[in-house]
Formats: structure tokens, C-alpha cells, sequence
């Protein structure tokens, strides 16, 4: 299916939307650094009628905060094995596997990433994700890599000159 053709972005959070690493608090407080460019994007993405959710293996409330920050509604946590997960995701939004891109970076989101109508990766995803991929980004993961995908999406389907037009 075309890039025109995708309706929801879903996401990895570690590796994808952070650089991958987590700082532990002797509290057992999970901490992740995301980057705001990632979060513009989502909610330019959000704006432009399409839609975002995120499936990830770890279980944290940053994640919930984060996701609840960015109006992401779908959110699937602790989902060791991602396409149970994105099944469910594809029944409760009525949506065809080929209308959802997918962003990971490890060899659990591969499943997902060949079921998905578009692929793609950060960077510095291992060779076997980058393998899959229709998209590669030039950013790394949590450095702007979803903003670049995003802004892929949104200008091949038109959209991205409504986005500017509140900045010009």
C-alpha cells in the first residue's frame, strides 16, 4: 500500500521514541529522555486527521504520561509479542494492516513491521529491522526519527502545507 494510502503511525517506545536508554532511580522510578521535535510531530500527525498509537514491551508510566501528553489514545504496554497486540489494535479501529505504518527498532517489532502497509526504522535499529524497512531514517532513534517519518507521511498525502500554514 502507498504511503498515501496510511491512516495510523504505530510506535516503539524504546529505541524509537527515546534514544533506548532508561535511567533507574534507587526509588524503582523509571526515567527516558523523548524528544519534543518526536512529540510535535505526533501532534501534527494527530491534526492532520490520522492517527498514532504505541505498542512497546516494557510496562511505565512515563509511557502513559508521555502518550496522555500527546493525546495518544491507543497505548499497548508489557506486549512482550507485538502482534497480538497490533491484532487487537486492527480490530477495535477497523483498519486494514496495509492503512498502519510501523516504526521499531528491534528484532520484536519485525513481526509487526512485515505485517504492517509501511515499515520503518530509525537509523540505529539493528540490521535485521533495517532489513524489513521501507523507510530508514538519517535520525537516530529519539533524535527526531519519528518527526522525519511523520513529515514523510504528511507531505506525501498532501498535508503537510496545511501544517505550515499556521507558522507562515
Amino acid at each position: 500500500m502507498p504511503i498515501e494510502d496510511i491512516t495510523m503511525l504505530v510506535l516503539d517506545v524504546d529505541g524509537v521514541l527515546t534514544d533506548g536508554k532508561m535511567i533507574l532511580t534507587a526509588e524503582g522510578d523509571e526515567l527516558k529522555h523523548f524528544n519534543c521535535k518526536d512529540g510535535a510531530g505526533i501532534k501534527f500527525l494527530l491534526r492532520a486527521g490520522l492517527d498514532a498509537a504505541i505498542i512497546t514491551g516494557r510496562q511505565s508510566r512515563v509511557v502513559e504520561a508521555r502518550a496522555k501528553e500527546l493525546g495518544i489514545v491507543h497505548v499497548y504496554q508489557n506486549a512482550k509479542e507485538k502482534m497480538p497486540s497490533f491484532s487487537d489494535l486492527l480490530e477495535k479501529s477497523g483498519l486494514a494492516p496495509e492503512r498502519v505504518a510501523y516504526m521499531g527498532d528491534d528484532l520484536p517489532d519485525i513481526p509487526v513491521m512485515r505485517a504492517a502497509g509501511l515499515a520503518a526504522c530509525p537509523r540505529d535499529a539493528v540490521a535485521e529491522v533495517k532489513d524489513c524497512a521501507d523507510i530508514v531514517t538519517e535520525a537516530g532513534g529519539g533524535d527526531g526519527a519519528v518527526r522525519e517519518v511523520i513529515e514523510r507521511i504528511l507531505k506525501a498525502q498532501q498535508k503537510w502545507d496545511g501544517i505550515m500554514s499556521r507558522y507562515r
